[in-house]
């Protein structure tokens, strides 16, 4: 199967998120505004914090599209205001479809935030097709041991399968549309190769370590976005001769409509931006009910 070329590799910025925690960004930023389906990805940290010291995103509202949350260390829980309410711990994956509308929060969880430790995960923004961007909203939790995994069968490759097939595992996850995301470990000088469908739009993101990616075997290494071209069926990936590389392999396919974007709200046009905020200030959206 004809192995992707890389069409380009983004280095990601470091910010500042919700009430202050960090996070490295590769899109969005000037460089890369969304790679349909794909509107946003965010590595939370790693950062080791002090007693008192982790800070998460207080209430806030989004309509149109859907949040994936990662934890690979720490803790956070969250909130919202259709009732719901849960934890987060090392390996765990929460998939919130927003739909029609949600104010939530996710906060670092009561013990973790008194004793600190060290805060490492990632949130993906994926888009909603039109037809789906007013659904009930719905969440999809996962704990960390009920994830799919699989490896090679000489074990120098391992895979947590959270969307789509990888190596004979098939995700638990239901997603609206056709997705691949895929947390792998290659051990050193180790190669990975993944099928995946021509009309997908594929990114890596290295979390640890060095490798080179795609057909020309292009040399990347820790907060890089490597952006495949979309010419072939298998996506290459294989580490350095020095260390292991741990990378996530994301994918989807294209929805191929119109971006209307407006901070938490991601609608097709300027109207239904405008009806957002509207129903969110008039306080459609509900409140997150007081802690009992």
């Amino acid at each position: 199967m004809p192995s992707r070329s890389v069409d380009r590799i983004i280095h990601a910025i470091t910010t500042r998120e919700g009430a202050g925690f960090l996070v490295h960004r590769p899109f969005p930023t000037p460089e890369l505004d969304h790679f349909d389906p794909f509107l946003l990805l965010d590595e939370m940290g790693p950062v080791d914090l002090g007693p008192g010291e982790a800070k998460g995103a207080p209430d806030h509202p989004h309509r149109g599209f859907e949040t994936v949350t990662y934890m690979l260390s720490g803790s956070m829980e969250h909130r919202d205001s259709h009732g719901n309410a849960g934890k987060l711990g090392p390996g765990d994956v929460q998939w919130m479809t927003a739909g029609s509308g949600v104010i939530h929060s996710e906060m670092p969880e009561e013990t973790f935030a008194k004793r600190g430790g060290r805060m490492h995960g990632f949130q993906l923004w994926v888009n909603l097709p039109r037809r789906d961007k007013m659904m009930t909203p719905r969440y999809q939790e996962v704990a960390g041991a009920k994830i799919p995994s699989a490896a090679t069968a000489d074990g120098k490759v391992s895979v947590r399968v959270l969307a789509g097939e990888a190596l004979g595992a098939k995700a638990i996850i239901d997603t609206r549309t056709p997705i691949l995301y895929l947390d792998a470990t290659i051990a050193s000088g180790a190669k990975f190769t993944q099928p995946v469908p021509s009309d997908f739009n594929v990114f890596a993101y290295v979390v640890e370590g060095k490798g080179s990616f795609g057909s020309d075997a292009r040399p990347a290494g820790d907060e890089d976005l490597i952006l495949f071209a979309q010419d072939g069926d298998s996506i290459s990936v294989e580490a350095s001769s020095r260390e292991p590389l741990r990378v996530l392999l994301i994918g989807g396919a294209p929805l191929s409509e119109p971006v209307a974007r407006y901070g938490p709200f991601v609608m097709n046009t300027r109207r239904e931006l405008i009806e957002a905020v509207e129903d969110f200030e008039s306080g459609r959206f509900g409140e997150i009910p007081a802690a009992t």
